[in-house]
């Protein structure tokens, strides 16, 4: 069964932290809990419906349009003690200086039926950001959403699955996988490659499976590395989400992870040439319209023509990224205060 959603907004990041904090200490890994804090993002993700087991607001975010989407409780935090009282009986007040363990209380009291269920967990979900053409900013989308889930207290594995990596010149340490061991492993690798390979996983935030000394050829490692170390991971139940960023060279590999993948987040740009190819892409495989894949169009710059709107294009948008203005300078923890990336991050939860 699905998670619980839980969605706590205020501008105020000190005051909430602390009840952030008590649903993480009580619910770790049972619900998925969002954190707003920025007004004009809570507006435009209710721009479109949602559906929220438990939202939890100040009173400057709320506005009765949210009725109109399939909320199970909404509770009010106010700056007045005018506990319980509120003219929409759908709408729970609570005085927000009260104590952190009264206000978690109540509203876990009046939302048990939602809760009830949560120690049921769902399996961990792998999903392939892939484009079909090169320089779309597939790596920068998927680090942004790897850092952005991990915020929202997901357990996030990021693996680059290329055959030459250098993804890694977007994070802190830069250095790659040296130690001759662990290319042993790797050549023999079975289903219990991710123990066995786990000590050099790192940490950035997010966790991340280091960049290879040299492309896997020169290596003598097989495409089909990545699977085995995807499904492994996967069986450990360390993950809440492994994101897999992957090149953009398709052949019989890349639709085997296409084929396991939860979610397959196709990015593309508004150009003719990225138009096409990923066109060309979505006529050549079954089922690539279906809910399993998400389109994405990064580096959208309003001014210009854009070719994903034109008669022949055979899939839809889900959203639109604006050009980063300032991009060389930008560190993953910038893509991920990005709303849209933020906005892509929840497609996937």
């Amino acid at each position: 069964m699905n998670k619980p959603r839980i969605i706590i907004a205020d501008t105020d990041e000190k005051y909430i932290t602390p009840l952030q904090l008590k649903f993480v200490e009580e619910y770790f890994n049972k619900v998925n809990l969002e954190i707003i804090t920025d007004v004009q993002y809570f507006e435009e993700l209710f721009t479109t419906p949602q559906k929220v087991d438990i939202l939890v607001i100040s009173e400057e975010f709320y506005s009765e349009t949210l009725h109109r989407h399939n909320i199970n409780h909404i509770f009010m935090m106010t700056e007045h003690n005018e506990h319980g009282t509120t003219e929409d009986l759908a709408v729970v007040r609570i005085f927000k200086y009260t104590s952190i363990k009264v206000i978690f209380n109540e509203i876990v009291g009046r939302s048990s039926e939602v809760l009830r269920n949560s120690e049921k967990l769902e399996e961990c979900k792998t999903v392939l950001v892939y484009s079909a053409s090169g320089g779309v900013g597939k790596t920068t989308l998927a680090l942004g959403m790897s850092q952005c889930l991990t915020k929202s207290y997901k357990r996030v594995l990021y693996i680059n699955a290329a055959r030459l990596q250098y993804f890694q010149q977007l994070l802190e340490n830069k250095s790659a996988i040296t130690a001759s061991d662990v290319y042993s492993k790797l050549a023999i690798a079975d289903e219990h490659i991710y123990e066995q390979i786990e000590h050099v996983i790192r940490r950035e935030v997010f966790n991340y499976l280091p960049p290879f000394k040299g492309p896997l050829m020169s290596l003598g490692l097989p495409y089909s590395i990545f699977e085995t170390i995807i499904q492994s991971a996967k069986a450990s139940k360390e993950y809440d989400y492994i994101i897999v960023d992957a090149d953009s060279t398709f052949d019989e590999e890349k639709a085997k992870l296409m084929n396991i993948a939860d979610k397959v987040i196709v990015v593309t740009k508004q150009d003719r040439t990225s138009a096409f190819a990923t066109n060309l892409l979505v006529s050549h495989i079954d089922g690539i319209d279906s809910e399993k894949y998400i389109y994405i169009c990064n580096d959208f710059k309003k001014d210009l023509e854009n070719s994903l709107v034109t008669p022949n294009i055979q899939f839809t948008v889900n959203d639109y990224i604006s050009h980063f203005d300032h991009y060389e300078q930008m560190t993953c923890e910038d893509f991920a205060k990005d709303s849209g990336v933020q906005r892509i991050s929840y497609l996937v939860v």
